[in-house]
């Protein structure tokens, strides 16, 4: 697929994922929820700015996500569809939840903010970022930007997203979908680590240099 297909995918896929979000998110608020519609405006700005610069740095990585990629790990599938529906459960429960003040809402969306651009840093220097596990062909170890600070910085990124976007929506009961996100990354950390210490060339070597793989001085 050539660049400007590759564009046009990337954004019908943005299209429909806020389609998505808009459903789950306004279906048991209602159409008036006022901070729901802030929270979407807001967050759709923040991912295309995402996607802009992304497409500056590393375009092949559009293509790399747009899928479930062939030769994905079983338990990985099962993983990435559990994830899903936990994340839009984030969405769903602060739609029926929300009422939080200002303050608590306001530090949802520097979370928000910081998480995303942790991951515009780490798809600008990663061709090989896909949504799902496996040993790609070509697949070499990244040890530049956030992965000279741990082995795993996509999952480091999304722990700020998790806890932002329930508190930016104004819920803390959608908290509780959001750290079941947290703690099911952390088991796919691990499942990674090892497959990656196994299977792909030179991450061992790499391991030994960066010791920790979520976060530096914790584990």
């Amino acid at each position: 697929m050539n660049d400007a297909g590759q564009l046009t995918r990337a954004v019908l896929l943005l299209v429909g994922f806020f389609l998505i979000l808009a459903l789950v998110m306004f279906v048991p608020a209602g159409i008036g929820w006022a901070r729901g519609w802030l929270f979407l405006a807001v967050f759709a700005l923040e991912m295309a700015l995402m996607a802009l610069y992304i497409w500056r740095k590393n375009p092949e990585i559009f293509a790399a996500r747009s899928r479930i990629q062939k030769g994905t790990k079983g338990w990985d599938r099962v993983l990435f569809y559990v994830l899903q529906l936990l994340i839009l459960a984030i969405f769903s429960v602060a739609g029926l939840t929300h009422g939080l003040p200002i303050w608590p809402i306001i530090v949802g969306y520097v979370l928000l903010t910081v998480g995303m651009a942790g991951n515009a840093w780490v798809l600008s220097v990663n061709k090989f970022a896909e949504m799902t596990v496996r040993i790609q062909p070509g697949q070499k170890v990244v040890d530049c930007g956030p992965y000279r600070i741990v082995r795993h910085p996509m999952y480091t990124a999304f722990f700020p997203l998790a806890g932002g976007m329930p508190l930016a929506l104004g819920s803390y009961w959608a908290l509780i979908p959001a750290a079941l996100v947290v703690i099911l990354l952390i088991v796919r950390t691990a499942l990674e680590d090892r497959m990656l210490r196994r299977d792909l060339p030179g991450y061992k070597d790499y391991a030994g240099r960066v010791r920790y793989r979520l976060v530096p001085g914790v584990w």
